[in-house]
């Protein structure tokens, strides 16, 4: 485990069990220079330490990137989201993480969890401050159920497109990993939705999906709207990577587009909806390329600008209203995404590195001011 401490973190991981729930789970609490670590919690049988850990350093980056002053962390439960042993395996993680929730880390939600997930650990909690993302009837802010992550990622789409001198609403998309948000927004917007994927398949259509009816199909069927839309050619696992679209929203899982892939894809703009989509190599090569990719600590920080309203809201009896919400993202994520693509542009390195630098930059200076940093830095 201490091949995974560098100059930045992670400040503490902890590692639980239950025996009588079978629970298994990690919190890894990577940086909190410019306040305490936050970072949704996730449940998925893969889960694993080194995974956990590199997706708290992505929240790291990502506070910083979008200048919110939480710190990087994440957690993650090794278990089936779909058992009936759910509930029980997520009240013994919560019971087991009590020495550091909610004055060091509050549970949020990623791959697995739902608002109802955030409510049964509310409970656990015992109190209002353990755990955001919680259902409106508790006074909470749904930050899934709004879409937040996915109207931010549209919006950064769109802001993409418009630094390049380029409409919106000419331009075709192709989004692994459905989203109900972001497909939506980018209709809105104009453009043309060709293909998307889930974890049952995708669908294609050169002329153009009806947004609309993929949305009733979601509600009806959940992943399976693929096999019940009719005007759409079917598509293999990871083909919707490769359609030939404007503006490719990778949205479902890491790791996706390789430097292999990434020598061929066909389109101009890639938002990345998912947390780390893409290998360094892949990023070169697209740069390379000519090839326009908007980070995702920077794309899909529509989701930590939701969760620091609600971590500031986690105490008010006065609900939240999501308008203001909606309109703090699209102006955080449209200036972060134009200042990234403009510095890219003129020191002439990947939009990942220069993100990356600026989120670094705001990190060092707090670890510094704090007398954290390590004794050879200067900031």
């Amino acid at each position: 485990m201490f091949e995974l401490i560098d100059e930045w973190g992670p400040e503490k991981v902890v590692c639980v069990s239950d025996a009588r729930t079978g629970m298994r789970g990690v919190l890894v609490i990577d940086n909190t220079a410019r306040g305490m670590g936050k970072g949704g919690t996730r449940m998925s049988t893969t889960v694993s330490v080194g995974e956990v850990a590199r997706l708290a350093r992505n929240m790291t980056w990502k506070w910083a990137g979008v200048d919110l002053f939480y710190g990087g962390a994440k957690a993650g439960i090794w278990a089936d989201p779909t058992a009936s042993s759910k509930e029980a395996v997520l009240r013994a993680f919560v019971r087991a993480l009590r020495n550091e929730v909610p004055d060091e880390y509050v549970f949020g939600l990623d791959v697995g969890l739902t608002e109802k997930d955030a409510a049964i650990m509310l409970d656990e909690v015992g109190g209002r401050g353990g755990a955001v993302g919680t259902p409106h009837a508790l006074g909470g802010l749904p930050y899934d159920q709004l879409g937040v992550t996915g109207h931010g990622v549209a919006e950064s789409a769109d802001a993409a497109a418009q630094a390049l001198g380029l409409s919106t609403g000419s331009l075709s998309v192709s989004i692994q990993g459905f989203g109900a948000a972001s497909a939506k927004r980018v209709a809105e917007l104009g453009a043309t939705v060709v293909a998307v994927s889930t974890s049952q398949g995708g669908i294609h259509n050169p002329d153009g999906l009806d947004v609309a009816t993929l949305l009733d199909l979601r509600d009806q069927y959940g992943d399976g709207l693929v096999d019940h839309y009719s005007d759409a050619k079917p598509l293999a696992a990871g083909e919707e990577l490769s359609v030939t679209a404007d503006i490719l929203i990778p949205a479902a899982l890491q790791d996706v587009i390789d430097a292999d892939l990434a020598r061929t894809l066909p389109a101009k703009i890639v938002v990345e909806g998912a947390n780390l989509p893409s290998s360094p190599e892949a990023q070169s090569v697209l740069f390379d390329r000519g090839v326009t990719v908007v980070p995702d600590f920077i794309a899909n920080a529509g989701g930590v600008v939701a969760a620091a309203v609600a971590m500031d809201a986690r105490y008010s009896g006065i609900r939240l209203e999501p308008a203001a919400m909606f309109d703090n993202i699209s102006n955080k994520l449209r200036a972060s995404t134009i200042d990234t693509l403009d510095a890219s542009k003129v020191q002439g390195r990947t939009t990942h590195e220069v993100a990356r630098t600026t989120a670094q930059e705001r990190v060092r200076e707090a670890m510094v001011l704090r007398g954290r940093a390590p004794q050879t830095a200067a900031f």
